[in-house]
């Protein structure tokens, strides 16, 4: 019963930061500065997810064939690959790794 009270609180929340959002005057909205920092946020916050879910274990820091993948993704947009291509240098040497590595 605890999970959907959690569900329900975050549903909550969620609404509640969404009409906060909407009280917002729209002068506010049009300066420079919170014009770059709502265009850079989403880009800060994707690879803050990406570095995580990559180099973290629970706790511990890890290298493993997450990484590989991550480094050739890397290399293939240095080359200015199309971005399936990119995907796709990713997944073959993160397949790759984990075959060699077991």
């Amino acid at each position: 019963m605890s999970v959907w009270i959690a569900i329900a609180v975050t549903a909550v929340g969620c609404y509640a930061v969404k009409l906060l959002g909407l009280l917002v005057p729209a002068g506010a909205l049009e300066r420079p500065l919170v014009r770059r920092l709502a265009a850079l946020l989403p880009v800060a916050l994707l690879a803050a997810l990406t570095a995580q879910q990559t180099f973290a274990d629970g706790q511990a820091l890890v290298l493993d064939a997450r990484a590989a993948g991550v480094a050739a993704a890397a290399v293939a947009l240095v080359l200015r690959a199309p971005f399936l291509l990119v995907v796709a240098a990713a997944v073959v040497v993160t397949a790759g790794a984990r075959a060699m590595g077991g």
